[in-house]
């Protein structure tokens, strides 16, 4: 290590607490994404940003946070002045001409017309009429993952069931093998550190690894499809035309990467972190026991109690004023949807989970033409996956290990939930 080296290493601490006692003092409130104590339980730094500073500008990323519904809900909706193409601006950004290679923005970085394109070509395979006809087989898929436990009566829900269900789903609607379950949920773990901000060195080596593994995994397939199509979302895409415009190799590639993580890691991430907020509040899990009835408006709940999409991020077109705050242009703004979806101003009561709540309006899926194209088949595995469990077991409790989160900011998801049944 050089003298510069050694000196920026030992200012950085407290270059960083500075600003954080800068921040506190401006605001009452210090927004610290990297705090464990945040990624653990980011909800009172959400409830005293709400309270004291909804518009609150953070001094160590320059960016502004908001916190209300109704600012959150508007500017997701607004594509013309808050812009999803952020790459160039970021306040983490990748640096190397090789990442920026293997890791080209999918549609959900892109704004229209090639977002519009991108989403046409993907949207017939996810339409509701389209998700139903997979119930069953959704269903079938859920029970073999509990029978491969055996008689086995404490388990890790998260290992052996929600990372696996979502996983198995969309390789059937990909078309690919199912037998690379493990493999896919490894991948995609790797690709999806790449959104988050405490990516590590080591971590960015890893994904891009991960890239060229997928390229080179998908790359035969396509192949295979163009020559033979299949029912699959494969042959569909390769086959596809939008005003005569088809998908260029790339773009298919960055598309079924995106489709692969997208996929899996929010489903995975609501029957968890679901699972995790009923066992919590024993009445609620009770109550769903004993009407069903309930199970898509528990959906909801859950995923507005604890939502698996905590932050996005926005890129500001002009110079717009939010609340109090004015941000210049190309600067970046982070909807806050966790915030949002405790906001006692469009929730009653909004820290208490209520399945029956009637104001369940969550914003977990994003709003506008960046909606997750994905929210209806989420929405019918995590229904299926609770209905299951809850005829599977008579009783779901914690199991021997306190349930943990990943160390992730921007998606909300446990390493493990240990489970214990009867």
């Amino acid at each position: 290590m050089t003298l510069s080296d050694l000196l920026v290493s030992a200012i950085a601490p407290i270059y960083i607490r500075a600003r954080f006692l800068q921040e506190r003092i401006q605001s009452g409130v210090v927004w610290n994404l990297l705090d464990p104590w945040f990624i653990a339980d980011p909800y009172p730094t959400y409830r005293q940003l709400l309270e004291r500073d909804p518009h609150h500008y953070s001094p160590l990323t320059g960016m502004i946070t908001i916190a209300p519904y109704d600012d959150v809900d508007a500017i997701l909706r607004d594509y013309r002045r808050f812009s999803s193409v952020i790459r160039g601006t970021e306040p983490f950004p990748i640096a190397e001409e090789q990442a920026r290679r293997q890791l080209s923005p999918s549609m959900q970085f892109r704004d229209p017309p090639d977002h519009t394109r991108l989403r046409g070509l993907v949207n017939l395979a996810f339409t509701p009429p389209q998700i139903a006809k997979m119930e069953d087989r959704i269903r079938a898929t859920a029970h073999a993952l509990l029978d491969e436990l055996g008689d086995s009566n404490e388990f890790d829900l998260m290992a052996n069931f929600a990372n696996l269900l979502p996983v198995l789903v969309i390789a059937e609607i990909l078309g690919v093998s199912t037998e690379d379950r493990e493999q896919f949920k490894a991948w995609s773990d790797q690709i999806i550190r790449g959104i988050e901000p405490n990516l590590s060195a080591s971590e960015l080596s890893a994904l891009l690894d991960t890239a060229e593994a997928l390229a080179d995994y998908f790359a035969p397939i396509i192949e295979d499809r163009r020559r033979e199509p299949q029912g699959d979302l494969i042959s569909r895409l390769v086959s596809a035309e939008d005003a005569g415009n088809r998908l260029s190799n790339d773009e298919t590639q960055i598309t079924l990467r995106l489709l692969l993580v997208a996929g899996n890691e929010t489903t995975t991430n609501l029957i968890g972190n679901g699972l995790k907020a009923l066992l919590e509040h024993p009445e609620q899990l009770q109550l769903l026991r004993e009407q069903s009835e309930l199970i898509p408006n528990a959906i909801e709940e859950l995923l507005r109690y604890d939502s698996p999409v905590q932050i996005d991020v926005r890129r500001m077109v002009e110079d717009t004023e939010i609340g109090e705050r004015r941000g210049k242009k190309d600067s970046l703004i982070a909807p806050l949807i966790g915030a949002a979806n405790r906001d006692p101003q469009a929730f009653a009561d909004p820290d208490r989970l209520d399945i029956t709540r009637e104001d369940s309006g969550n914003i977990s899926f994003g709003r506008g033409i960046h909606h997750c194209l994905g929210a209806p088949l989420a929405r019918l595995e995590a229904a299926v996956a609770f209905e299951v469990l809850l005829e599977r077991f008579n009783e779901i409790d914690f199991g021997t290990r306190a349930p943990e989160y990943r160390r992730n900011i921007v998606l909300r998801g446990l390493e493990h939930l240990d489970v214990r049944v009867h």
